[in-house]
């Protein structure tokens, strides 16, 4: 735990924790097709590769929210009349600057809470945050928003938001399940933002995920650079080949690593000893996509009302505010 005049941050539970990465990795590797939890995509260095993919010209996602949130965010903060913001997976909290502005423009806002599984990364966001608002109170937790939602601090008058289209790496209902836990910890005059990709042209989507630098190919493949450092692992990343497709049955992009050729593979601290065939697939995230409509039923389904719904002239991106 870190305190000073404005500036507060609880250590939840380390992203490092080997127990909960073996029990983990041991339960999508031994599943049927094989998965890795694309939460360890963000150890340091994959932080900062995303950090590089948000800025590449295929890479619509970060551009178009940033424009509604430059377009809304007054309206947001003022419908919410928010004391608090709350931001799960923050990362750099560079969006969400916006909306910080826009409180503390309304002499509404008083606390940010930045939410993150990386320690680095929080913290560095945290820090910056706090000297660049020094009357704003930053309370930074360290921890799994899957997991570690009870540990918010106290407060009123929140105001939730899941940005970058987060939501869209739990399909069905997976994505019910977290917004249920999402809405167990809100409190009569609190409210939810939501970012959500939206369905459009295939070969826009695509080239948002195969991007021509080969950046996320290599933020892909760094998440077995995660689990090797964590698990003592063997996995060879040049053995392995980045692919990501659109799903039209399911609406979703899905990214993997496909195995070039049959491989053993051992992560010692999970116990684990693995066989892959050549071409076989490790899933590593998906990406959702919504509609109005979508969207809107998934909320409905975890509980919540959606009251305003921001989108773009195009229909590229929505953000959505519920109750």
């Amino acid at each position: 735990m870190v305190r000073r005049p404005n500036l507060a941050i609880d250590v939840v539970a380390s992203s490092a924790a080997v127990a909960t990465v073996a029990r983990e990795v041991r339960r999508g590797l031994s599943s049927s097709p094989r998965y890795l939890p694309s939460k360890y995509f963000y150890d340091e260095r994959g932080s900062r590769l995303f950090g590089r993919i948000t800025k590449l010209p295929e890479y619509y996602l970060t551009r178009e929210e940033s424009a509604l949130l430059t377009r809304f965010a007054t309206s947001i903060m003022r419908l919410a009349g928010s004391e608090e913001l709350i931001e799960l997976g923050s990362g750099e909290a560079r969006k969400t600057t916006l909306l910080i502005e826009a409180g503390l423009g309304n002499g509404m806002l008083r606390r940010f809470i930045p939410f993150e599984v990386s320690r680095e990364t929080v913290v560095r966001s945290a820090e910056r945050l706090a000297t660049i608002y020094p009357w704003l109170e930053v309370h930074a937790v360290v921890g799994d928003f899957e997991r570690h939602l009870d540990s918010l601090p106290a407060g009123k008058n929140r105001l939730i938001v899941f940005l970058g289209s987060t939501i869209g790496n739990f399909f069905g209902p997976q994505a019910i399940r977290l917004l249920r836990q999402i809405k167990s910890v809100m409190r009569d005059g609190d409210w939810f933002l939501l970012g959500t990709d939206l369905v459009k042209d295939r070969a826009k989507l695509e080239a948002a995920y195969n991007d021509s630098a080969g950046v996320t190919a290599e933020f892909n493949l760094n998440i077995l650079n995660v689990i090797n450092r964590q698990l003592d692992g063997d996995f060879d990343t040049a053995a392995f080949e980045h692919v990501a497709v659109y799903n039209d049955e399911r609406s979703c992009i899905e990214s993997g690593l496909r195995s070039k050729h049959r491989q053993s593979i051992r992560l010692k601290r999970a116990d684990l000893e693995l066989e892959f065939e050549a071409r076989e697939l490790l899933s590593t995230e998906v990406s959702c996509k919504y509609t109005r409509e979508s969207a809107a039923h998934m909320l409905a389904a975890a509980g919540f009302t959606l009251e305003h719904w921001f989108t773009d002239d195009a229909g590229a991106f929505a953000l959505s505010l519920s109750r």
